[in-house]
């Protein structure tokens, strides 16, 4: 037997009563097995299926009573299967199942606290090829595994407390064809409705908020920081998370914005997910006179380092240009969203609807920021500002940018980005570019 990968055993108090990863795994599958076997590592306890599912929270909706615990999660690597162990502090209704193009396989469970770390690089071995797990909306959680190859879902089993563990779910994962998995895969009915029905409520949520008149000339700005929940986007050389970096800058920034008289909403202001098509929208109901989305980026050469700035193009960029967008892009798919349908947040009003003004205004606002941001650090050397087919900007009625902080690929940018001095000094130069964007000389009113 052989481990493709550990999440975490979290902390020395959870781990496994002395026994390796082996060990514990061969004590599950004896008790698995045979019931009436006693474990020498693990007493016997029935496994037994998960309680019966009950109507969830209503959408949006914060779970009731204390949040479950996830204290620790691994995934083994057997010759007939791989097995996924989680263990929780108390029962969940959780269900799994597999999607196609691309290939994965979605947890879905009420909202959780996760007392796991960042997930480590995966091996790449066996049936898993990454995974990633946190909040997704409010009142649910999820875990998303990416496969190598084509697999059967096991129902999930849990086993009672014992020995020190809380609740340990079991889910395997057995290798099969692919005509088999494509006829299994797909969404559960109602989940593909609920993921609808919580779409239909943020934007009426986020219309209803919207500021219905522009009191006192006040410019609205809305910060969508980059990724979020189990979406950690880009993991740096030095362990930081783009999710991380981009909420911290995003709430600095929004400080300093109201200080200077600004309107600011952000499309998140916590570690949850957010949707691309649903980040759009909060913009136009949100009524913004500027959008500005907030990342970092990543490169195969370790050297390349710099802040750049992103504006929306016609759909041609250059290759670097279209591998970002093809990455940010991928947010939804990431977090294990169904894409199929009109749940497309990229197809439907893709360029074509971008008029010439929003262009225009988005274009003036990335001079702005390279100017006053070459002043605090570095640009990237080559064309800082760049264009791309980034799903995010594609709001017609609101000129947007999309920053890229710097590189987490890069040891200097990434230390750099994880000071507060260092991030304190790029908000106020992003907040002196949009004094400059709305002064009289732009042609904006300077009432904010």
């Amino acid at each position: 037997m052989r481990f493709a990968a550990v999440l975490i055993l979290a902390a020395a108090g959870l781990a496994l009563a002395g026994l390796g990863p082996a060990g514990a795994d061969d004590a599950i599958s004896r008790l698995m097995r045979n019931q009436d076997d006693a474990a020498k590592n693990l007493p016997v306890a029935p496994a037994k299926p998960l309680p019966a599912q009950v109507a969830g929270p209503t959408v949006g909706s914060k779970p009731q009573g204390p949040t479950p615990m996830v204290m620790s999660a691994r995934i083994g690597e057997h010759e007939d299967r791989t097995r996924l162990v989680i263990e929780l502090s108390d029962p969940v209704n959780l269900r799994a199942f597999a999607l196609a193009n691309p290939d994965r396989v979605v947890i879905d469970m009420p909202e959780v606290t996760w007392r796991l770390g960042a997930p480590p690089r995966p091996s790449g071995f066996g049936a898993v090829k990454s995974y990633r797990y946190g909040q997704f909306r409010a009142g649910n959680s999820r875990m998303v595994i990416d496969l190598n190859q084509p697999v059967t879902v096991s129902d999930a089993l849990v086993l009672p407390p014992s020995a020190g563990f809380g609740y340990r779910v079991v889910i395997d994962l057995f290798p099969t064809n692919r005509t088999k998995f494509d006829s299994l895969a797909g969404w559960p009915a109602d989940l593909k409705k609920r993921e609808s029905d919580a779409e239909k409520l943020a934007a009426l949520i986020a219309a209803q908020e919207a500021p219905p008149v522009r009191g006192g000339g006040k410019k609205v700005i809305v910060l969508d920081p980059g990724h979020g929940g189990l979406d950690a986007g880009t993991i740096g050389v030095n362990g930081l998370m783009e999710k991380d970096l981009a909420l911290a800058e995003g709430l600095k920034l929004r400080k300093l914005l109201q200080a200077r008289g600004y309107t600011v909403f952000m499309t998140r202001d916590n570690d949850t997910f957010i949707p691309l098509r649903q980040r759009v929208a909060i913009a136009r109901a949100d009524k913004a006179d500027l959008f500005i989305a907030l990342h970092a980026d990543s490169n195969p050469d370790s050297d390349t380092t710099g802040t750049s700035i992103y504006t929306l193009n016609d759909g041609r960029s250059d290759r670097e240009a279209s591998a970002l967008a093809r990455r940010e892009n991928q947010s939804d798919v990431i977090a294990g969203v169904d894409l199929s349908g009109d749940n497309n947040p990229v197809a439907p009003i893709l360029i074509g609807l971008a008029q010439r003004d929003t262009r225009n205004k988005s274009s003036e606002f990335a001079t702005h920021a390279l100017k006053s941001i070459s002043q605090v650090t570095e640009l990237l050397a080559h064309s800082p500002h760049r264009s791309a087919s980034l799903a995010v900007l594609v709001a017609p009625d609101v000129p947007a940018v999309l920053i890229e902080l710097g590189y987490l690929s890069n040891h200097g940018d990434a230390a750099q980005m994880n000071t507060d001095s260092w991030r304190s000094r790029v908000a106020e130069a992003i907040a002196n570019a949009v004094d400059a964007q709305f002064s009289p000389s732009s042609g904006e009113q300077a009432a904010r």
